[in-house]
Order: structure tokens, then sequence, then C-alpha cells
């Protein structure tokens, strides 16, 4: 495998920059490309469990992901891009790189697959971020923390996470993720707290100057740029902090022996829309409530992208007809349609969104809330068909990512954004 690895790599250093390359030298490459995915994939078919746990001391040591790829990279030659490879793709745009990310797909997909290594990889994502636990003494003492793209503040008994990219629309990136997995540990690590909202923050954007919004999805410049990643985003966002949502955040603590997790409920309020990943978000929280004037989608399938755990969980809420209607044809729906309701448990006019926050902030405060939503969570999306989901989504949304269509789409929108402006 190293000596295949090393034959390609050799190959692609003897052609043109990607983007600057023929017909005949694209073929040439996505050729050896293939021949060297098709190893790895049956390598890691052979042997994934193997090399999983010599990784982590025989599942002793819990790597997060991009430790785990940075670990593979080192110990298994040739199985993984090294990180030379990866600084190399992180200085290209998105249309200019070699699709190394794919390789990290094919690894990851097989390690979450395995019923032994995957399940030991997604408590490793539960797991509080060493940021989060650097910080928690500053919070517990202070009450509220500026993390950047999300502000963190303590009001009573709840935790009130403001997404507040106010230039993008609450669009995420890589940025984003972090300070959102970190004020999401904060929360759940908290004692003082008992329940959490999200919510967006007052935009500064021309078009919505002044006015709340929710999110906008995926930074769609950041990905035409190439600083959207497979690890530290698209899957670090679901195994970390959504899943934290869902699951809890996984420490030592007092009642460990009756939950591994310390868990809360969580409840939205949606200003202005909830396009693609901010839709995705909405179905993991208890309550979530909505301005009569908000609407949502998830126009993932247009952008040529998976929309995270969205099929997953989509079907269950809507039914299978409105799923396929949202994520497939790109349907819009509006809060105040029928069919809104099966996203939204409230919809108020705009103005009385505050008065219905704190309602559902009041009721949700109670211990047998905690207990009653981990069994509801567990009868709806039990752990084991949740890792079945991102061991396929790790290799579909990695090969998307680089598939023609993608970078195409991409492109076009980011040039009209900049014709805009």
């Amino acid at each position: 495998m190293a000596e295949a690895a090393a034959g390609i790599d050799e190959l692609l250093a003897s052609l043109p920059e990607p983007a600057e390359r023929s017909p005949r030298q694209r073929e040439l490459a996505a050729g050896a490309k293939n021949r060297g995915r098709e190893l790895r994939s049956r390598f890691m078919r052979a042997h994934g469990e193997s090399v999983y746990a010599e990784l982590t001391a025989g599942r002793t040591v819990h790597l997060r992901l991009p430790e785990l790829v940075e670990a593979a990279a080192t110990a298994f030659p040739g199985l993984v891009p090294t990180a030379a490879h990866m600084a190399a793709e992180q200085a290209r745009p998105q249309a200019g790189k070699e699709g190394h990310e794919i390789d990290q797909g094919i690894f990851l997909s097989e390690v979450l697959g395995s019923p032994v290594s995957g399940p030991h990889l997604m408590d490793a994502m539960l797991r509080p971020t060493p940021r989060a636990l650097r910080l928690l003494p500053e919070f517990e003492r202070e009450g509220s923390l500026d993390l950047g793209s999300v502000l963190l503040e303590r009001r009573g008994s709840a935790a009130h996470l403001t997404m507040c990219r106010d230039d993008c629309l609450n669009a995420e990136d890589n940025r984003q993720v972090e300070d959102m997995e970190t004020a999401v540990d904060l929360a759940l690590l908290d004692p003082a707290v008992h329940v959490a909202l999200v919510r967006g923050g007052v935009m500064t954007h021309p078009r919505y100057r002044g006015r709340r919004v929710f999110s906008a999805g995926i930074n769609l410049k950041s990905l035409h740029a190439g600083e959207i990643s497979l690890v530290d985003f698209l899957l670090r966002r679901e195994l970390g902090y959504i899943h934290k949502i869902i699951r809890g955040v996984l420490t030592d603590h007092d009642h460990a022996w009756q939950s591994r997790t310390i868990e809360k409920p969580w409840v939205a309020a949606v200003d202005g829309f909830a396009i693609g990943g901010g839709a995705q978000l909405l179905m993991v929280f208890d309550r979530v409530l909505a301005g009569a004037d908000t609407y949502f989608s998830l126009p993932a399938a247009q952008e040529g992208i998976v929309p995270g755990a969205g099929n997953l969980r989509l079907g269950r809420l809507a039914g299978g007809r409105i799923s396929r209607q949202v994520v497939l044809w790109g349907r819009l729906i509006r809060a105040t349609e029928p069919d809104a309701g099966f996203l939204f448990d409230e919809v108020v006019e705009p103005r009385e969104l505050d008065a219905a926050v704190e309602e559902a902030l009041r009721r949700l405060d109670s211990p047998a809330v905690v207990t009653n939503r981990r069994m509801v969570n567990l009868a709806e999306e039990p752990p084991e068909a949740f890792r079945r989901y991102m061991a396929e989504f790790a290799l579909q949304q990695s090969v998307r990512l680089y598939s023609e269509d993608v970078i195409g789409k991409v492109g076009r929108f980011t040039a009209a954004s900049a014709a805009r402006s």
C-alpha cells in the first residue's frame, strides 16, 4: 500500500496543478487515485479493526477525528494523506485540490462501520474538548464567554448560545463548528445550567441589518475557497456538538453509574430562516420555536452535497414523502404551513418569540424531562443506527465534495455573490 501510494504521488507530482491539467492528464490522475482508493478500501475492510486497535493502544486511548487521521498517516504510510499532503491541499481552492480527503473518508467510513471500533470513536467524540475544559472555570465564575462566533451566557439556570456570525448570516465554517462545540460542552458541564437555548444573533449583513437570523447553513464561499474540511467541519459537526446535544457530554461525574453522559434539555428559537445546516440542527432539539415569518429548507441536493444527518432524521420527523420533497426536490416550507408542524413545535408572532422562549426554558427545567428525553432519543435514534449512517456519510460526503457538479455550483454561487456585493 505504501509503495502504491508513493507511485501515485510520483505520478501526480509529474503533472501540472489539478486545475491546469488537460483532459488526458486528468484521466491519468483519476485512474491512479481510483486504484489507490480501491487498495485502501480492501485493506481497511480486511484490517480496519486491527489498525484502529494499534492506533488507540487496544482502544484504551480516545483519539478525536483529527488526532486519529494524523496518527494513521504516521503509523500506516499510504493509508491516509500525510500532514504535508493536507497542508498543500489547504492552500488550494476546492477546484484545485487533489481530493486527498476522499482517502480520509474511506478510512473513517470503515472505522465507524465496525461494531468494535465505531462505538469507541463515537465515545471519543462525545468527550469534552480540551478548549472547553480550559474555559470551564472562567465560565462557571463569570457566567459569560465570547467565543468569537458564539456568545455563551448563563441567565438564571439557562445557558443562552447566540450564534453571532453577523457578517454571513451565521453560515457555518470550521471556526463556527469549533466555537459551537466549545459552547455546547460548557453548557453541559456547568452544574448551574439546567437547560440550554440556541438562537441567532442580530446581523450586520446589508439585507438583514438589525434583524436576528438563525442560520444560512454551510458557508459556500468558504467551501469554494477550500476552507471547509471533511474532518474538522462535516464529520466533527455531526459527531461532535450536534451529537452531544442529543446524547450529552461523556465525562466522569457523580451519577455516571446511572448515565455515562451529562444531558440537558435544548430549545431552539428560529428568527428569519433555518437553511441547510440550520434546518439539520433543528431536528435534534427538544423544543423548536419559530417566528411566523420564518422558513426552513435543505438545499443540499441542489448544492450537490449530503445534508449531514438530515436524511436520517427528517423522514422520522416528517415522513418519507415530505422528506423527499425537501431533500431531493428542494421544497421550502414556511412556518405557517401545516407541514411545518413536524419541525416547529410552536409558531408565534415575531414580537412574541422572546416570551415563548422564556416559557419553554421554564417548563423544560426539570430532572424528569432529562430522563424522558434520554428515553425518547434512544427510541427514535438508537446509537447503532446513527453510527451506521455516519459510516456511509463519511465516504459519500467525501466523494461529493470533489464532484464536478459540486465544484461548478459552488463556484457559480460565489461568483454571483461577489457580483451582488
